[in-house]
């Protein structure tokens, strides 16, 4: 049976939850409090509960979360940010709308996240080169899993650097039972649709036990308001998360534990049907990733194959990402640590991705299994 399966079924999960969904819905439109109802102060509640920080600030999207704290911090001109090339643009995005540097990283060749030998090297070029000032490392939680925050966090206390968490894909991942909060100023999370825990549009939150970075960054997410709105202290955004969206999200935290847990096993499955012909994300010892995408690598020769031999099986696969951050038209001008990022160039032309949610059932797991079993073997054949 060739006929296509979802890359990530949204349906199910709906299905699950649809009637405490429906009556939350109901209950924020009988009660019109569209912007800022209580379902946000709740939802932040529960947030800060779940992700361990004292303070909870959600918003308009996993963009406002990262630009927010760069915003809160004076981040300007002549200061330096460091990023991984191998992730999502809005993780670089952020540091240029503030007119600073970001400073791109390469990423592990084998858990895909920061190179913390990298970092160091990039923050030590910077220092002597003496035209920027270092001021924030972004970390990204690659496809899931947290990166290697008590190297960078040891790196970043080194410097008087403050720390980002990018856990628009790891929220919830967890490095020997500590989540990202544990090491970072600021945890930083999107909820996009396609997420682990995932709103139905788009929302976002950050995180931080700093109470007045906290306060300062709930002014700039409405407009920079002090004691009376229409006395606005400093320049801020409109970066409020919707009520209706806060509403879905606590009915999807309810079950995240247990999706987390489905995640793991369903990924643990893969591994251990595929891992002889294909090259795995390593989690790092002790973690738990959310597995928003599972990702593997398999000779570049043979990638465009393999997708043209799932695809005509059914089996819908994604390249995430397949042009790093340091070559793309808007951010190629800016600085690469060291001579290049070759681990970034190499994996853009490696990875794939194959279908992962909390919902694929054992069935549907055979079904990716044998197909990517059986195209592997044609795409080996056809090289």
């Amino acid at each position: 049976m060739n006929d296509p399966i979802p890359f990530i079924d949204l349906s199910a999960q709906r299905a699950r939850i649809r009637d405490k969904i429906d009556a939350r819905l109901a209950k924020v439109i009988d009660e019109g409090a569209y912007v800022q109802g209580p379902e946000i102060f709740e939802l932040e509640r529960q947030l800060s509960a779940f992700g361990g920080m004292d303070d909870t600030i959600v918003c308009g999207s996993g963009t406002d979360a990262l630009a927010l704290p760069l915003m809160a911090w004076g981040i300007k001109p002549g200061d330096a940010v460091f990023v991984p090339s191998f992730t999502f643009a809005a993780t670089a995005e952020v540091v240029a709308w503030l007119g600073a540097t970001p400073i791109f990283v390469d990423v592990l060749g084998d858990t895909f996240n920061l190179d913390p030998e990298n970092l160091q090297q990039a923050i030590d070029e910077v220092v002597r080169a003496g035209r920027l000032t270092p001021r924030v490392v972004i970390a990204v939680d690659l496809f899931g899993q947290a990166a290697d925050y008590p190297a960078i966090r040891a790196i970043c206390d080194a410097h008087g650097l403050k720390l980002i968490s990018d856990a628009a894909q790891g929220f919830g991942a967890t490095l020997s039972g500590k989540m990202a909060s544990a090491w970072a100023d600021v945890v930083s999370t999107s909820f996009y649709p396609a997420k682990p825990l995932a709103c139905y549009g788009d929302g976002g939150a950050l995180q931080t036990n700093d109470v007045e970075l906290a306060a300062i960054i709930r002014s700039l997410r409405i407009h920079g308001y002090g004691t009376d709105k229409y006395d606005n202290v400093r320049i801020g955004m409109n970066g409020r998360m919707d009520t209706i969206q806060a509403a879905i999200l606590l009915e999807k935290l309810a079950i995240f534990p247990e999706e987390i847990e489905a995640r793991m096993a369903i990924a643990a499955r893969y591994e251990a049907a595929l891992a002889d012909l294909v090259t795995p994300q390593r989690l790092l010892d002790g973690a738990v990733s959310t597995w928003a995408q599972y990702t593997v690598k398999l000779p570049a020769a043979r990638r465009d194959a393999f997708m043209a031999a799932m695809k005509s099986r059914g089996v819908p696969t994604v390249i995430y990402y397949g042009k790093p951050l340091h070559r793309q038209t808007a951010y190629k001008h800016f600085p690469t640590a060291g001579n290049g990022l070759p681990v970034s160039d190499r994996l853009s032309g490696e990875v794939v991705s194959l279908p992962m949610h909390a919902y694929l059932d054992a069935a549907t797991q055979d079904r990716v299994i044998a197909a990517a079993r059986e195209s592997l073997a044609e795409a080996a054949e056809a090289a």
